[in-house]
């Protein structure tokens, strides 16, 4: 059993071999008998009938293995956008990550997007240039490209002899007891204003006063674990060459998690699994504490409109990530820093949280979806098994939102995605759906305070047996809907309270013009009972009415999506798509010239990248390329959408 464990995810774009690379680590170093491929459809990670037919991830797995005494947790995320909040879910649970890049296909503009997601959160990660045995493989010019669209700190640690063919090979460029690359040692140098004295009082190769190789590989380590600087490693999964250097940078170079084994047990659920039969399994990372089998647990979440739920259960199963066993998991106590798979939570959703929390626990941000489908049974009458079914991969994916109000419409990221969900559905469930043509989704924001509330009077007849009264203000923007007492906690019984908060969320999703309300402070301002005449029921029946009224009268503002977008055009294309961009109500931002094209990043709202798509081929000469992804949303100009359905 391995003292030290560290978990690392592995995100690329999609088909930079992601996968392949999982693949050979596990193979390299025991955990599985023989290299899986994605061609064939036998990767450990990809484990899914759907995954495995399209050759893509879309569900975040966790593979191990072993070096020495470290156990390294293997996370793979998807690499298409439509599932970038699948893999934002994951950054919440890691210690470090390795981003790869083809070196043929080089820096694509999903790369970007992790990058910053990588950098945002502040995570330790190494760098790897997969596929260096390829024809079209490129160096000095991708390392070129990485600097400029990725991150200027990187600090390659091989190097490339044969680049293109077979026999590529990725060796060190500072073998032990060897001068330490000087470009590396000044990349440091910029962060390390001692160290930049000595390598100018001295030439760094240990003979002189200058650092020692052994210094500068203590100050990479420290630089990379603060996420100052990218140690960069060539290589290819295909042969293995150069990957026995990423795995001694993973061991050297990331930060290995400070156990907390004291207090109660937190931790998060970062993903969801089903057994052959059905069972769910969730995939926690557990921060601090121990976590037992047969032990009672209370997990946290926060509801679509943003008020705070709990689930309880049991742990019936309880198998800890193991290296030698390629993920398929051991018994015993989990204890910090480690992941396991639990049983016996059929509740359970993806981002409960486990314990009270502490602070300490990373958080991932995503935004949500923006893009919305009505979907119907192909066969009329399974509608209520429809319903079942989405309502379990929602628990898969609690971003995957479903919607009943006369239809039943699912919220997305994209058009992959749908057609993901189309598949699953019949395959696992049997139940043939038919989706609608996808639409864009808009949300309100209270415009101002508006307040309302009944006073219940003893003295006189009433309609209602309690006393609510609620106040609605504009919450700070991206911190989703918030409600708070201001009474105090024993005027009411607790599940009185509880049925208000329950009636805040779900009427907050629909607003005055039919669409979800987001960004809004809730107070309860007034509360009182009379007993025995009043039950949680009234409260749920009164605080609708009340809140509603309360938003008329603060007034709403009505948002639609936007969408970031990035453009890779021929240079004399540049003029006329900037033009259609700014003509779709889109804002084009500053070019940068990519050799003899263009890349063009900008905006346009959701509802016009149909037409930005029916356009770019004749604007570029069927040259154009178009990445998409959740951007910034803009209030509606114009006449204001009414959501009726």
């Amino acid at each position: 059993m391995s003292s030290h464990t560290i978990n690392v995810g592995i995100l690329a774009h999609v088909d930079a071999g992601k996968t392949s690379l999982t693949e050979r680590l596990l193979f390299d170093h025991g955990a599985v008998p023989r290299l899986g491929s994605v061609d064939a459809g036998d990767t450990r990670t990809d484990s899914g009938e759907v995954e495995r037919r399209r050759g893509i991830t879309i569900r975040s797995a966790v593979a191990s293995f072993a070096v020495g005494g470290l156990q390294i947790n293997l996370v793979d995320t998807p690499g298409h956008p439509d599932f970038i909040a699948e893999v934002e879910r994951a950054l919440s649970v890691l210690d470090g990550a390795v981003l790869l890049i083809s070196a043929v296909e080089g820096v694509q503009a999903q790369t970007r997007v992790l990058m910053r997601s990588l950098r945002r959160l502040g995570l330790p990660t190494l760098i790897f240039v997969n596929k260096i045995d390829r024809t079209g493989a490129r160096h000095d010019g991708l390392l070129a490209d990485i600097r400029r669209g990725l991150t200027p700190a990187v600090a390659p640690m091989t190097r490339v002899t044969g680049l293109g063919g077979p026999g590529a090979l990725a060796v060190p460029r500072a073998p032990a007891g060897q001068p330490f690359p000087t470009d590396v040692a000044e990349l440091l140098a910029d962060h390390d204003d001692e160290l930049l004295r000595r390598l100018i009082d001295g030439d760094g190769d240990g003979d002189g006063p200058g650092p020692t190789p052994g210094d500068l590989r203590r100050r990479l380590a420290e630089q990379t674990r603060q996420g100052l600087v990218h140690p960069l490693f060539w290589g290819s999964a295909m042969s293995g060459t150069g990957v026995a250097e990423l795995v001694e940078g993973v061991r050297t170079l990331l930060p290995r998690p400070g156990a907390r084994p004291g207090g109660d047990p937190r931790g998060t659920v970062f993903a969801v699994e089903r057994t052959g039969h059905g069972e769910k399994t969730a995939l926690l990372r557990l921060f601090s504490g121990e976590l037992r089998e047969r032990e009672r647990v209370t997990f946290r979440r926060r509801g679509p409109g943003g008020a705070s739920e709990e689930y309880r259960g049991r742990v019936t199963g309880l198998e800890i990530i193991g290296a030698g066993d390629g993920g398929r998991g051991r018994s015993g106590p989990l204890t910090a820093g480690n992941i396991a798979r639990l049983r016996g939570l059929p509740g359970v959703r993806i981002g409960d949280r486990l314990g009270e929390p502490d602070g300490t626990e990373p958080r991932a941000h995503f935004a949500p979806p923006i893009l919305e489908s009505v979907v119907r049974p192909a066969e009329p009458g399974r509608e209520r098994e429809l319903h079942a079914a989405l309502g379990e991969l929602a628990d898969e994916d609690p971003l995957i939102r479903t919607r009943t109000a006369g239809v039943t419409s699912v919220l997305l990221y994209g058009a992959v995605q749908r057609e993901v969900i189309e598949e699953r559905l019949l395959r696992e469930f049997g139940v043939a759906a038919v989706f609608e043509k996808v639409r864009p989704v808009c949300f309100e924001r209270p415009a101002g305070t508006g307040e309302a509330f009944v006073e219940f009077d003893p003295r006189g007849p009433n309609e209602w047996w309690q006393t609510v009264g609620v106040r609605v203000e504009p919450a700070p923007r991206g911190g989703g809907n918030v409600f708070v007492r201001d009474v105090e906690g024993g005027l009411l019984p607790r599940a009185y309270f509880q049925a208000v908060e329950d009636a805040v969320a779900a009427t907050l999703r629909r607003g005055p013009y039919g669409w979800e309300v987001t960004d809004a402070l809730v107070t309860l301002t007034r509360a009182g009972y009379e007993a025995p005449l009043t039950t949680a029921a009234h409260f749920r029946e009164l605080t609708p009415i009340l809140l509603m009224t309360a938003l008329r009268r603060a007034g709403t503002t009505v948002h639609e999506p936007g969408l970031a977008v990035e453009l890779g055009l021929p240079g004399d294309a540049l003029s006329p798509v900037i033009g259609c961009l700014s003509a779709l109500g889109g804002e084009p931002g500053a070019p940068v010239a990519d050799g003899s094209r263009w890349s063009l990043p900008g905006s346009v709202p959701a509802r016009r990248l149909q037409d930005l798509v029916a356009a770019l081929p004749g604007l570029t000469h069927g040259e154009g390329t178009l990445w998409y992804a959740p951007g910034e949303d803009r209030r509606v100009r114009g006449p204001v959408p009414v959501r009726k359905d």
